[in-house]
């Protein structure tokens, strides 16, 4: 094979990457001044990405047809948004503007899947329980077809007491947990009493959850049972 044959071959190699490149088609609506949909909607795509990228789990986008028989006139700077009140979520739709050199807007179809695992009952809960670890488990699903307020995190629920009552498998919303117990029942405390030049501790067993800052009993190593302020790190304080 002759060195002119290998040149002429890279020479046209280097021609049909050329022409069938994202740089062709632009040059291309520039020339015959109309624009190019595919840049429309490689434009709108990477806005999305843009815009889903701070959500949990892997976003899937896609985008419905633009219709064909637009004729827009090419466009220098092509400007992405979103319509008042929308967001990357679900199904949505995307407002491309076009300033210079003639103003023109085209709206696009798109769907924003939002991939991730998120947190639903191992078993049924009721209302009151304070959720362990062995209480929840995790599910793989498309976050937008869920009720806002999804838990994606079994940290953010495991210590915190359920506000009603859900069957096996059900997952679990922000709305449906109370603060987080700074006591839970049947836990060993620590009794705190002080005053003006005193301190005293003791132990004890909480006899109910409490959250930080509410009153709850405790039966002390003595079988007493007094009453007193939860705070967090399992310690109760008691007035006298």
């Amino acid at each position: 094979m002759s060195i002119s044959y290998l040149r002429l071959l890279s020479f046209g190699m280097s021609l049909i990457a050329l022409f069938s490149g994202p740089a062709f088609a632009s040059a291309l609506a520039t020339a015959n001044g109309k624009q190019d949909p595919r840049l429309i909607q490689e434009a709108v795509t990477n806005f999305l990405h843009t815009q889903s990228a701070g959500l949990p789990g892997q976003a899937e986008i896609t985008l419905g047809e633009i219709d064909g028989r637009l004729n827009l006139p090419s466009c220098a700077a092509l400007e992405p948004t979103l319509p008042p009140g929308s967001r990357a979520w679900g199904n949505t739709t995307v407002m491309v503007r076009c300033a210079v050199p003639h103003p023109w807007t085209v709206y696009v179809r798109a769907s924003v899947k939002v991939v991730a695992d998120y947190v639903v009952s191992a078993r049924p809960l009721v209302q009151g329980q304070v959720l362990t670890a062995a209480d929840l488990a995790a599910r793989r699903g498309d976050l937008t077809q869920l009720p806002p307020g999804i838990v994606t995190d079994p940290r953010e629920a495991v210590g915190r007491a359920m506000a009603g009552s859900i069957p096996f498998g059900s997952p679990l919303r922000q709305d449906m947990l109370r603060t987080r117990a700074a006591v839970i029942q049947n836990q060993n405390v620590k009794l705190v009493s002080s005053g003006r030049g005193f301190s005293i501790s003791a132990e004890g067993k909480a006899l109910a959850n409490a959250a930080e800052g509410q009153t709850v009993q405790v039966r002390s190593v003595s079988g007493l049972v007094v009453s007193g302020t939860a705070r967090a790190g399992a310690i109760v304080e008691v007035s006298y």
